[in-house]
Formats: C-alpha cells, sequence, structure tokens
C-alpha cells in the first residue's frame, strides 16, 4: 500500500540547495525530494536521505511488506526443519513461536534508525561503525541479502517444477530454465521501479496470499494423523536451543541488515515503540500459524517431511486436490517472488552504500543477474537444497548477529538525531572507522564461529572449518554440538561491549545534537 499522508507536510530544510539534480541541507546532507526521489513510476532515491515532505507513510503501512513477504507457504516447512532436531511437537511450538517473534522484534528495534535517520540501514550504520568502517559488515549484508534472494527464487523454481510434473505439463531443462528467467524477471522488474511499485504490489499479495494459504490449510487439514500426534519424544536442551537458533537465522535474523530501509519514510515523530509493534507484528503473525501448522503436517506424514528437505513448497503442494495445484502454485511462487523483492531493493541500496556510484535501480538490476544465475547454478548443479541452506544461514548470520547487536546497542543508547551530513563523511562525527565496533564484531564473529557445527559436511564440505572451540562445551560430538551457540553468543556478546564500550564515544558524537523527540 503506498504510504498515506497523516498530516501536513514538514517544510524541508532550511538552507536546502540544488547540487547536481540533488537536493543538500545546509550540513552538506544529500536529501531526496519529490522531485528527485521519482522519475515516472521509477523511484529514482537511492541512499541519500528522504526529504521532509516525502515522509508520509503509516506505522501500518508496514504490516504489508513484511506479512506478504513472511507468508509464504514455505513457513511451513520449518515443521519439519524443527522437528529434524530431535524434538516433540510441543517443544518445536514453543520454539517456533518464540524465535519468530523475537527475531522480528529485533528487525524492530533496527527499524527504529530508519525512522529516525530516513536513509537506508546500511548508511544508518555508519554512527555506530564509522563512514568507511561501514563497509565491513555492509559487504557481509550484502552477500547475505544476495543469498537470501536467490534461496526465495530457487524454492519458486523449484516448485514450478513439482507442479508442472505433477500435471503432466513436461519437465525438462528448457521449462526449468525458462520458469528460472521468469521467476527472476518478475523480480528485478518490481526492485528496480522502488519502493511505492514494492508497497502497492506487497498490499495486494497480502491478501492474495492470506486468503490462498488459508484455502491450502482448509484442504489439507484431512492430512493431519491425529492419532499421531504427540508420538514423538522429548528433545534435550540442546536440542530445543539449537532449533530456536535456527528460527532465528531463518526468520527475523534473516531480515535484520534491511528493516531499516522500509521505516525511512515513515515521520520522524513516530514512536518508536509503534514501529516496532507494527514490524513484529506484520513479520510475525503468518509464520507463527504457519509453522504450527507445518508441525501437524510433518508430525503425520514422515515421508512428507523427508520430502520438504529437497523441495519446500513442491513437496507441500503435492499434497493439495489437482483441481487446486494451478492457482495455489501462482500464488506460492508469488510469496517467494515478494520476499526476493524485498531483498533485491534492500541488496542494491546496500551496494550504493558500499560506495558504488550507479544509480539504485541500475544497483537492484546488477542483484537481478546475480541473483538469476545463483538460481541457476543451484537448481541444475547442486544437490541436496536444506544442507547447505541451513549450512549458509549459519555461516553469514554470526556476523550478522554481531552487527545487529552492535547496532541495536547504538540505536538504543542514542538520545539525539542523527547528523545527517556527517553520515556521508569521513569527516563528520562518525569519523572514517570506528574501531571498537570493528573490533567488537570480528571478536564476536571469531567466537560465534568457534561454538556452531556445520551439521552437513557433505552438503557443505566447505563450511567443515567451523567448530573450533566446541572443546569448550565437550567437543564436535557433545551435547551442545548441535545448538549453534555461536550465533546467540555473538548477539548478546556484542550487544553487551558496545553498551559498555561505546557510550561514551556516542555520547561525545551527540554534543551539538537535538534531542530524539518524545
Amino acid at each position: 500500500m503506498s504510504p498515506s499522508p497523516s498530516g501536513p507536510a514538514e517544510p524541508t530544510p532550511t538552507g536546502a540547495r540544488e547540487a547536481s539534480g540533488v537536493v543538500h541541507d545546509q550540513g552538506g546532507a544529500p536529501i531526496a525530494t519529490g522531485a528527485s526521489a521519482t522519475r515516472g513510476i521509477v523511484e529514482t532515491a537511492g541512499i541519500e536521505i528522504i526529504g521532509e515532505s516525502e515522509r508520509t507513510a503509516r506505522p501500518r503501512d508496514l504490516f504489508w511488506p513484511w506479512f506478504a513477504a513472511n507468508v509464504s507457504v514455505f513457513g511451513m516447512s520449518y515443521g519439519s526443519y524443527l522437528l529434524g532436531f530431535g524434538i516433540s511437537l510441543w517443544q518445536a511450538t514453543v520454539v517456533g513461536i518464540i524465535g519468530i517473534v523475537i527475531s522480528f522484534a529485533l528487525c524492530g528495534l533496527i527499524a527504529i534508525a530508519g525512522k529516525r535517520g530516513s536513509t537506508p540501514t546500511m548508511i544508518l550504520s555508519r554512527a555506530a561503525f564509522g563512514v568507511q568502517g561501514q563497509k565491513v559488515p555492509g559487504v557481509i549484508s550484502w552477500l547475505t541479502s544476495i543469498g537470501w534472494e536467490t534461496v526465495l527464487a530457487i524454492t519458486a523454481v523449484l516448485a514450478t517444477s513439482t507442479v508442472f510434473r505433477a500435471l503432466g505439463w513436461g519437465t525438462g531443462t528448457a521449462i526449468t530454465l525458462l520458469a528460472t528467467l521468469f521467476i527472476a524477471a518478475l523480480i528485478v522488474i518490481a526492485s528496480v521501479l522502488g519502493y511505492h511499485t514494492i508497497m502497492k504490489v506487497q498490499s495486494v499479495l497480502t491478501w492474495a496470499t492470506g486468503l490462498m494459504t488459508v484455502l491450502f490449510m482448509v484442504l489439507t487439514a484431512g492430512k493431519i494423523n491425529w492419532d499421531q500426534i504427540g508420538s514423538t519424544p522429548d528433545g534435550s536442551a540442546q536440542q530445543m536451543l539449537g532449533a530456536l537458533v535456527m528460527v532465528l537465522t531463518g526468520f527475523g535474523l534473516g531480515w535484520i541488515n534491511i528493516a531499516a530501509d522500509w521505516t525511512r519514510y515513515q515521520k520522524r515523530s513516530t514512536p518508536d515503540r509503534t514501529i516496532v509493534a507494527w514490524n513484529t507484528f506484520g513479520a510475525s503473525i503468518a509464520p507463527v500459524v504457519l509453522v504450527v501448522f507445518g508441525l501437524l503436517l510433518a508430525e503425520s506424514n514422515a515421508d512428507l517431511a523427508t520430502a520438504i528437505g529437497d523441495d519446500p513448497i513442491g513437496a507441500l503442494i503435492t499434497i493439495l486436490p489437482l483441481w487446486a495445484l494451478v492457482p495455489f502454485w501462482i500464488v506460492a511462487v508469488l510469496t517467494q517472488v515478494s520476499g526476493a523483492i524485498l531483498g533485491i531493493y534492500s541488496s542494491g541500496l546496500t551496494l550504493l552504500s558500499l560506495g558504488i556510484r550507479i544509480p539504485r535501480p541500475a544497483a537492484a538490476a546488477i542483484d537481478g543477474v546475480i541473483l538469476t544465475a545463483g538460481t541457476i547454478w543451484v537448481v541444475f548443479f547442486a544437490g541436496t537444497f536444506i544442507g547447505p541452506f541451513q549450512s549458509f544461514l549459519i555461516t553469514l548470520g554470526v556476523p550478522m548477529a554481531a552487527w545487529a547487536g552492535i547496532l541495536i546497542a547504538d540505536i538504543l543508547t542514542r538520545r539525539t538525531v542523527y547528523d545527517e551530513a556527517a553520515l556521508f563523511t569521513s569527516a563528520g562525527r562518525y569519523r572514517a572507522v570506528d574501531w571498537t565496533a570493528i573490533a567488537t564484531m570480528v571478536i564476536a564473529s571469531v567466537i560465534g564461529w568457534g561454538l556452531v557445527a556445520n551439521g552437513f559436511a557433505a552438503e557443505a564440505s566447505w563450511n567443515n572449518w567451523q567448530g573450533y572451540l566446541l572443546g569448550i562445551v565437550g567437543g564436535r560430538e557433545g551435547a551442545w554440538a548441535g545448538a549453534n551457540l555461536g550465533v546467540l553468543v555473538a548477539l548478546v556478546l556484542s550487544f553487551v561491549v558496545s553498551v559498555i564500550a561505546r557510550r561514551a564515544r556516542i555520547r561525545r558524537q551527540e554534543h551539538g545534537l537535538a534531542a530524539l523527540p518524545r
């Protein structure tokens, strides 16, 4: 849904001037105004500050992109993944709900920065890491976004092949390749058009995918074997923790590096708690329902649980009546496309934050090419899907968790507005590099990687170097080896260290700046 005015437009900052077609405020910060933010239907605003008159979004508008991106039946596949940790149904339910809500609440905390600073997440992160130092987490963030987009595109392509095969419409290299190119084109076109188009598309997809998901649950409820429910024995605390970490990384932590991108059109006077609440509610409500339903299906059917590992959406679609395959396949694919659109859009912004001087639509297009190539490689040349997927989540999840801990600490500690101009110059109050933040992220990541084990050594042998600190908690064969403690350690450690070590520096950075509105 397009942002709607919630009051009279705020004036453009005094002292604004035109330079090379871009408005700058009196401090030199680039400002995107109505004239420069959009040309026709294409959003041209990149990493510059969104102008006061453009910040017309309402907090409830956040519901649409977050719900649409997370309502996919892919969420049901987590029922199988959770039970795969050897825990019982009730344990998996508790872990799923807690992990989903907490992880998206963390996204909500990051989203506060977008409302305060009206620029993309990775530009706002410069206040914590320095204008040049931010490139370290920026590269990791870009890789994370590219990886997530590609995963979503892959699941859409695999689902397409499965449905075509089930309907007898043919399979093979040519059809799969066409499906890949078509899905990639949908993702790239929407992301190139930009924020306002994406918000409109997501509002439509929210209703369509929500209704179709309800229909899926009605049509497949008969597949639940209630006599089988509750038959799986309880697992250990370590197994529950491992499952929790997977949920954290698979849901909220997978989005946390782009959370502020969707609040930069919000008014700065919007209460922080409102931003967090709508972000968490919009993102969590669908996954909670889907994961619980997926748990019931997986507990009822061991063959289905196994099939999900290779083709999550395709396996779930095949339990539908034949007449429902086509409409549900279309919506299922669109939900994956929906999530990938958010990723491509934000990965393009991240690319610009690294110093690449190209228009935002071009950055999105470049990432689209990478997504297409990655999808083709996995679909045609890679083996099983779930192993590399989970290994990927954990590996990049560790440094992203460390970065998130640092930025959340930074956001919660600050009591003044951002110095916009200083976000774009190494000579400003945020300096070129904040070595405390960089060192904290590096050390937390090194410790974190040492406390995660690659549970998919055969499918993802490139990750077998991890787990070098597991001897502290019983070794690679110990009870804690599969708990992936490193993600939580990186998140908590970086947060605590930043709260303590960076508080004085933040107070110095805030000198002379206006207090945040209450």
